[in-house]
């Protein structure tokens, strides 16, 4: 019988602690691949998020011995993550701005144009990514950690330091702004193909 994630991470913080050097290798090779994501749909660039991982885990490795078992150790990892990935957004914030300023003042719905089952077959994953990466970086997190990695919306404002409430409404923001934006596309596509 496996034993739980969480029983299991606590074993190798527990390992870890006691100066087991294999245990804080077990927690990297359990969480990195998640926490990569993360960092890629956050930030956008591979090798970007390749440094952001190798911090996060610098990160964890320094401040294990700080870790409570308040909440899972992957909610604290992906807290310690998410902090991180918002800081390296911050810093190129100048750029964010300009790429996003326009599809900020989005927020109106969109009048439907195609069919609801047809964004669903002309939108590529790419387009999605693309959609995903022009989301206010609050809207981005909630979304990410919510709607793709699978956390409720206590765990996601633990992880973010916000309001369950305030979890809520940025997801529901951010879906609200890819349907826009993901509308558009559909129809820019459409009257492409039709040209």
């Amino acid at each position: 019988m496996a034993v739980p994630a969480d029983i299991a991470d606590r074993d190798l913080v527990a390992r870890h602690r006691q100066g087991d050097l294999d245990a804080f290798g077990e927690i990297y090779r359990r969480h990195a691949g998640r926490l990569y994501s993360l960092a890629y749909r956050m930030v956008g660039h591979a090798g970007d998020a390749e440094d952001l991982l190798q911090e996060i885990f610098l990160q964890a490795h320094r401040k294990l011995d700080s870790f409570k078992g308040q909440s899972a150790l992957v909610t604290w990892l992906y807290r310690l993550g998410m902090n991180l990935c918002l800081d390296h957004l911050r810093s190129r914030a100048n750029r964010m701005s300009q790429a996003t300023a326009s599809f900020d003042d989005e927020d109106g719905p969109a009048t439907p144009t195609a069919p609801a089952g047809a964004v669903e077959l002309t939108v590529s994953r790419l387009d999605l990514e693309r959609a995903i990466a022009a989301l206010p970086e609050g809207c981005r997190a909630a979304f990410l950690l919510h709607d793709v990695e699978g956390f409720e919306h206590r765990e996601v404002a633990q992880m973010l330091g916000i309001a369950e409430g305030t979890s809520k409404s940025q997801v529901h923001k951010a879906r609200l702004r890819l349907r826009v934006r993901l509308r558009a596309h559909v129809t820019e596509t459409e009257t492409r193909a039709r040209s």
